[in-house]
């Protein structure tokens, strides 16, 4: 497919910062107008986007649905929907300490729970990606040949949380710019949303269902910092006579307090169901510190990893600085490279 990009390289340069989230998106009327991340580079003045929709507390959005991303502020429409198991160590962390409160000694805050959570898969609007602090050629898969290392990227396809979505209608004909927009989906107008999707979007899916597949979601807070852990197992290639398994994952850092915070190193520690224990330190994260600022809290990443095994998993923290120079580590919480039934073949339209 023509959307396919081929990455010889792993580092891909994240896109200048938003200027403005979707949280501060000016809303006028019913109408929604965004600022600066979806200006022209010679423009400041505001651009009607559509007219906003109440969020759906209940139930799920369909394929077709116009949004815009209430952390990260681009434009985007719903392709499908996944279910996944969402592991938040704040609600067990808040178990613990209530039961303690109450006199009560108990192991149930010390195993996270996972509960369903929805998430959807996503095109993202090329008019955005410039202006977004999330890559947007973070969904990768493995070539197609055995010993093959290389990674393909199909550009501006994302994976949104449920309560992350502000719903909106549009009365453009092609509301969201994307190459792959015309093979996926077809306009119907009369129905809401007013694009389903096409026996290609379908067919897509299906095939590639084991790489795209949403299943675990690893979510903890430090110091009011929260990062959210999504993998993904990307399949098994053979290299020097030994099965080598990959993942890739995606993490989202969030400031959710009011102090200004730097990300300065990363410190993972990596383990294979073969015994072995890696430690991995460096500076930052892709190549970038990224600061967390009230005005810009959210940053979003993603990253690979290969096991010589079928399993594992990884934790570890992110080193972080305030602006008055305290420093402190935020945890990534801990969560498992699984495997799963792979025929060495790779999608097709689909550090």
């Amino acid at each position: 497919m023509a959307a396919i990009r081929r990455l010889c390289v792993l580092k891909v340069v994240v896109p200048g910062l938003v200027a403005a989230n979707a949280s501060r998106t000016a809303l006028c009327g019913a109408f929604v107008y965004q600022a600066g991340w979806v200006r022209n580079m010679n423009s400041s003045r505001l651009q009607s986007v559509g007219i906003l929709e109440t969020p759906k507390q209940q139930g799920k959005y369909e394929t077709g649905q116009l949004f815009l991303h209430k952390v990260f502020g681009y434009r985007g429409i719903v392709l499908f929907p996944w279910v996944a198991r969402l592991y938040d160590r704040d609600v067990a962390s808040k178990t613990e300490e209530r039961n303690l409160e109450e006199g009560l000694y108990t192991t149930a805050g010390k195993e996270v729970k996972g509960k369903t959570h929805t998430y959807y898969q996503v095109l993202i609007d090329s008019r955005d990606c410039p202006y977004i602090r999330a890559q947007t050629e973070g969904v990768t898969f493995l070539g197609n040949t055995e010993n093959s290392r290389s990674l393909y990227a199909i550009p501006g396809l994302d994976y949104v949380s449920h309560e992350d979505v502000l719903p909106y209608t549009s009365s453009d004909k092609q509301p969201i710019q994307h190459e792959l927009f015309d093979r996926f989906l077809t306009a119907q107008p009369g129905r809401i949303p007013p694009f389903t999707a096409r026996e290609t979007l379908r067919a897509w899916q299906e095939k590639n269902h084991p790489w795209l597949e949403l299943s675990d979601v690893h979510r903890e807070t430090t110091e009011n910092i929260r990062v959210t852990v999504i993998p993904f197992y990307m399949g098994c290639r053979e290299a020097h006579n030994a099965n080598v398994y990959w993942w890739r994952y995606c993490i989202r850092l969030e400031n959710l307090g009011e102090e200004t915070v730097q990300l300065r190193e990363r410190h993972w520690r990596i383990f294979s169901l073969s015994g072995t224990l890696e430690t991995v330190r460096g500076r930052g994260v892709i190549g970038r510190e990224p600061v967390l600022s009230k005005e810009q809290p959210a940053f979003q990443y993603s990253s690979h990893v290969s096991l010589q095994a079928p399993s594992g998993h990884m934790w570890g923290t992110f080193r972080m600085e305030r602006s008055d120079g305290h420093m402190f580590d935020c945890r990534i919480p801990p969560f498992s490279l699984e495997s799963k039934s792979d025929d060495n073949s790779s999608p097709h339209g689909g550090n």
